[in-house]
């Protein structure tokens, strides 16, 4: 990606002294790749910012932890107060947290930027999200703009706030992206078993989705894998262990919804997903010992309704997903004391990174209509769509249960929205049971108030007649 980069800042007219610290690739690159365009080598970080213009810009492409603070106190020796480091890694946002103020007792301004798009995008354009001092976004505005995907003709690039704001939004993206996989796998999945389709029919399906409200590029290149045949003309997925890995930043953001206390719910399951494939020996031996439903080969009658039903079941939750990503971004901005601009968040994430989509433009239309908007499923375009898509979200999980297909984040994000639009929940009952087990307390609906029972009280009562009437200290963990 660092490569890349260089040669698209080129291509947009800026000069870019390229370094790597095995000072043999730096050559060959300028040999090769970087030939005939304005960027200079360096063998040296010394060198490196001695042929940098002040303010000097550094930005860092290594991996995330030790390596990114590593670089930093390398660096420190030969900047000087106004220079910008800048961290494009996949760093978790309280490493930048960390690294925002530390510089900046230095006087060095620090820049996380979260970048999404992978080797193509970076060298045709990816998406960035830059946070930090907002003192250096005025010199590294116009070449982060310019070297950004572009949506509509503006840039999916734009500052995203304080300290670790940019890295904390990619953080998010990243889990978003698990379960926008999540939701395709197990839309794959129902096809495949239930349905009884082949991955070639799968793929047409998904290349006909893509030309729908599902146009994005994940769906786009589960259509290019599932049509990829091995050289023994059978497809190439069926051959791949279903053993799924990770990076750690669906986790971080899973960790991070439990911190601020969002129900994240689809995210969640999406990296428990991920961590139940990895059991792939117990899941052998559970396949040979527990029990479940057959299913029939003439379960699905009509093709074209299972798949209209699939469809609206794979956006609903899609919808549901981006719903909840965005409450934890606006959870995190009051928690942190961010001033976040979501329509430019949901711009960023339009092109350029892996969860573009046509779906986010409807987004950034949405805040930039409301920017205070509480919740996407408040938005009569996403309220109307849920609404219209209920139906085959429901018979689509229905049939998945009755013949145990796992959909964890379909039935996650199906019980979020039946949880979040439910007025009255069970937890009454839950209260009541800390109290009787634990003198947690409890409070009382403000319509039930009296004398008794005031609003906003923590009351204990000793339920058995056994207990005392003395109550633990309430506390949020």
């Amino acid at each position: 990606m660092g490569q890349n980069l260089i040669l698209n800042a080129a291509d947009h007219g800026f000069t870019v002294v390229a370094y790597n610290r095995t000072t043999s690739k730096v050559d060959h690159f300028l040999e090769n790749e970087a030939k005939g365009k304005p960027i200079l080598g360096a063998h040296s970080i010394e060198e490196l910012c001695a042929k940098l213009k002040r303010p000097r810009r550094v930005i860092l492409l290594v991996k995330a932890g030790w390596p990114v603070d590593s670089f930093i106190e390398q660096l420190l020796p030969f900047m000087e107060k106004g220079d910008i480091i800048i961290d494009g890694g996949n760093s978790h946002f309280p490493d930048s947290n960390r690294r925002f103020k530390e510089l900046g007792e230095k006087g060095i301004y620090f820049v996380g930027s979260g970048v999404s798009g992978g080797e193509e995008g970076a060298r045709y354009g990816p998406s960035l999200m830059p946070g930090g001092a907002k003192e250096a976004w005025p010199h590294i505005k116009d070449i982060f703009q310019s070297i950004a995907a572009k949506s509509d003709g503006e840039p999916c690039c734009d500052w995203v706030g304080d300290a670790g704001a940019g890295h904390y939004v990619k953080m998010v993206h990243n889990g978003i992206e698990y379960g926008d996989m999540q939701l395709i796998c197990e839309a794959y999945d129902i096809m495949k078993r239930v349905g009884k389709f082949s991955d070639k029919e799968i793929s047409e399906v998904f290349g006909t989705w893509n030309k729908g409200v599902l146009d994005s590029f994940l769906i786009e290149i589960t259509t290019d894998i599932l049509a990829f045949n091995d050289d023994d003309g059978t497809p190439l997925v069926e051959k791949i262990l279903d053993s799924a890995g990770q990076k750690g930043t669906g986790k971080w953001t899973a960790i991070n919804a439990l911190d601020l206390g969002m129900p994240v719910t689809l995210i969640g399951e999406a990296v428990f997903s991920r961590c139940l494939s990895a059991l792939k020996d117990e899941r052998r031996r559970a396949s040979t010992l527990l029990a479940g439903p057959e299913i029939p080969d003439d379960l699905i009658t009509d093709k074209k309704a299972f798949i209209d039903d699939l469809e609206q079941a794979l956006y609903a939750s899609k919808i549901i997903s981006y719903a909840q990503g965005f409450m934890l971004i606006r959870e995190a901005a009051k928690e942190y004391k961010w001033d976040l601009n979501f329509p430019s968040i949901a711009l960023m994430w339009r092109g350029g990174c892996i969860i573009r989509s046509v779906f986010l433009g409807e987004i950034t239309a949405a805040y930039r209509e409301n920017a205070n908007l509480e919740n996407l499923l408040f938005h009569p375009f996403f309220n109307k769509a849920i609404t219209k898509a209920q139906s085959g979200w429901r018979k689509t999980l229905a049939t998945a249960v009755s013949v145990g297909i796992p959909t964890p984040a379909f039935s996650t994000a199906l019980a979020f929205y039946d949880g979040y639009r439910s007025e009255q929940l069970p937890a009454n009952l839950l209260q009541a049971q800390r109290d009787y087990f634990g003198a947690h307390t409890f409070q009382v609906l403000p319509e039930k108030a009296n004398a008794k029972y005031e609003v906003g009280k923590a009351i204990h009562v000793n339920w058995t007649g056994r207990g005392g009437d003395v109550s633990a200290s309430t506390y949020d963990a």
